[in-house]
C-alpha cells in the first residue's frame, strides 16, 4: 500500500481539483501527449517551470514539482537581489535559505493543450515548501486570497482584458556569444522590422496588411481555450491590441499570463517578434497600455453591481460601483508600482496622449484615468481603468483593484465629480516615475495592509534593485549631451 501523497497530506485540493487531476491524466493518456509544462508565474507575471514527460507527469501532479527559491529573488534582468546563502536566505525565512526547493504544485483545471507544440500540455502552478506551508511570495496565491475577501462581502471581480502590444516581424536572434549577457546586463534584443506603419488607427488597409499574422495567433488563442473578442490595428507603427471576454475571478489574470506567454511563443515560432513593453525604444514607437474594464458581479442574484437604479439619481454607477470608483481613486497612487512596475512604463504618463497623467475619472473620455462606461440599464456597466502597462504581473494588477475598492466599499467612500477636461483637472499627479511610486505603496497603509508588509517589502526590495541599475547605467542622453559639450 503506498502512501500519502504530498497534495492528500496536506489537502491541497478539493473534490472538484482531484476530479480535474483525473480528467488530466486521461487526457494525457488518450490524446498520446509527450510532455506536461509546470508553470508559475513569477513575481513580474513572467511564467517560469520545468517540462516533465507524460509518466512522471502524471506521477508530478500529486507530489509537485522541485524547482529553486532564488527565482523568487530575481529582478527583470534574472539578476538576484537577495542575499540567498546568508540565514534566512534574506528573506526572514529557513525555508530560503541556501538556494532550497520549493514545490510547484499543479492547479489541474487550467490545464490547456498547446497547439503549437504537438503532444505538449500546460497547466498552471502554486508554490509550496516541503512541510506544505504556501510560499508567501506566490503571486496567483495572493491574488486568490484577496478575491476571497471580495466573495465575502458578497461580489466576484469580473474583468475585461484590453491589452496593446507590438508586433513585429524578426530579422536577426543576436545570438553570437557575445550577444548574450549575463544576470543584470541582458543580452542584445532582435533586430526587428514593421509589419505596417502607423498613425492609421483601425485602417482596414492596415489591418488587411497583418491580417496573416494576427490570423496565426487567433486560431491558436482559441485553440487554447480563452476568449478572444477583437484583434484591431492600433495607433503606432507595428501596434495592435487584443480584447478578451469578461472573464470572472482568478480565471482573468491566469487568461492573461497564459495570453501573454502564448502570444510571445506563438510569435517566435513564424518568425515574429512580440513585445509587451510600454514604449520600446524605436523610431516612432508608440506607447502601449492595459486598459482594464472591471465590475462586480453579486453573488446573492448575478447582476451587475455597478448598474445604477431609480435610487441613484441618474448617477452612471450605482452606490456600489460609486464607492468602488472612490477607492480605486484613492489608492490609485500607491497601486502604481502593481499596475505600472516597470522603469519604462512610466514614459506613457504624458498629458494629450491617450494616457492618464492625473487621478481622475471621468464618463467615457479616454484621457481620464478612470473612464466609467454604460448606466442605468446597460448590464455592461463598467469602469476602465487606463493607468496599466501590458508588463504589469495580472495578479497584482487586479489584487491591487480590489484592495482598493473593498476600502471604498468599506468606508462607504463618494468620488469627487467627473472631470470633464481630465488633463487640466485639479487632480493629484500620477506618480512620475518608478521611485515615487514605491514611495506612495509604502505610504498607502491600506495596500500594505490588504497586500501584507512582508510581501510589499519584498516586491519594492526587487523594484529598487532595478532601479539601482538604471540609475547606474550611462544612457545615450547623457553621452550625446556632455560628451562633446564638455
Amino acid at each position: 500500500m503506498t502512501g500519502a501523497s504530498f497534495v492528500e497530506r496536506h489537502g491541497l485540493w478539493d473534490a472538484e481539483r482531484q476530479a480535474a487531476a483525473e480528467r488530466l491524466r486521461h487526457v494525457l493518456a488518450q490524446r498520446g501527449m509527450h510532455s506536461l509544462r509546470f508553470a508559475f508565474a513569477d513575481q513580474h507575471g513572467v511564467l517560469r517551470g520545468k517540462t516533465l514527460l507524460a509518466d512522471a507527469a502524471s506521477r508530478a501532479l500529486a507530489e509537485g514539482v522541485g524547482v529553486t527559491t532564488t527565482l523568487l529573488a530575481k529582478d527583470t534582468a534574472h539578476r538576484t537581489v537577495f542575499p540567498v546563502f546568508t540565514p534566512g536566505g534574506g528573506f526572514g525565512l529557513r525555508t530560503m535559505q541556501g538556494g532550497a526547493d520549493m514545490l510547484m504544485v499543479a492547479d489541474p483545471s487550467t490545464l490547456r493543450v498547446l497547439p503549437w507544440a504537438p503532444g505538449t500540455g500546460w497547466v498552471l502552478c502554486e508554490l509550496h515548501f516541503h512541510d506544505g506551508t504556501p510560499v508567501p511570495w506566490d503571486t496567483r496565491r495572493l491574488y486568490r486570497g484577496l478575491h476571497g475577501r471580495l466573495e465575502a462581502a458578497g461580489f466576484a471581480f469580473v474583468a475585461g482584458l484590453e491589452v496593446e502590444f507590438h508586433l513585429f516581424r524578426r530579422l536577426a536572434e543576436r545570438l553570437a556569444p557575445g550577444d548574450a549577457g549575463v544576470p543584470g546586463a541582458p543580452g542584445v534584443p532582435p533586430e526587428v522590422e514593421l509589419l505596417h506603419q502607423g498613425y492609421q488607427y483601425l485602417t482596414e488597409w492596415r489591418y488587411d496588411r497583418i491580417e496573416p499574422a494576427l490570423e496565426v495567433l487567433r486560431r491558436d488563442l482559441l485553440e487554447l481555450g480563452l476568449p478572444l473578442r477583437s484583434m484591431e490595428v492600433e495607433f503606432g507603427p507595428s501596434q495592435v491590441e487584443f480584447t478578451f471576454e469578461p472573464i470572472e475571478g482568478v480565471a482573468a489574470p491566469d487568461a492573461m499570463v497564459l495570453a501573454r506567454s502564448a502570444i510571445r511563443q506563438i510569435a517566435h515560432r513564424h518568425g515574429l517578434h512580440a513585445s509587451f513593453m510600454c514604449r520600446p525604444r524605436l523610431p516612432n514607437a508608440m506607447s502601449s497600455g492595459w486598459h482594464l474594464h472591471q465590475s462586480l458581479r453579486r453573488r446573492a442574484d448575478g447582476g451587475n453591481a455597478f448598474v445604477p437604479g431609480p435610487d441613484d439619481d441618474g448617477a452612471p454607477l450605482s452606490a456600489t460601483g460609486r464607492a468602488f470608483l472612490a477607492g480605486l481613486l484613492a489608492h490609485a497612487a500607491g497601486a502604481t508600482p502593481f499596475t505600472t512596475p516597470t522603469v519604462n512604463g512610466y514614459k506613457r504618463f504624458r498629458p494629450h496622449s491617450l494616457a492618464p497623467d492625473r487621478v481622475a475619472w471621468a464618463q467615457d473620455n479616454r484621457a481620464a484615468m478612470l473612464r466609467v462606461l454604460g448606466g442605468a440599464g446597460d448590464p455592461g456597466t463598467r469602469i476602465e481603468n487606463r493607468v496599466g502597462e501590458p508588463a504589469a504581473n495580472p495578479y497584482l494588477y487586479l489584487g491591487a483593484q480590489i484592495v482598493a475598492g473593498l476600502d471604498g466599499l468599506a468606508r462607504g467612500l463618494r468620488p469627487p465629480p467627473s472631470a470633464d477636461a481630465p488633463y487640466e483637472a485639479e487632480a493629484p499627479r500620477l506618480p512620475a516615475d518608478l521611485a515615487a511610486a514605491l514611495d506612495a505603496l509604502a505610504a498607502d497603509p491600506v495596500l500594505v495592509a490588504g497586500f501584507g508588509a512582508g510581501f510589499v517589502d519584498y516586491y519594492a526590495r526587487i523594484k529598487r534593485a532595478e532601479l539601482a541599475r538604471f540609475a547606474a547605467e550611462v544612457s545615450e542622453w547623457e553621452h550625446r549631451e556632455y560628451f562633446d559639450l564638455f
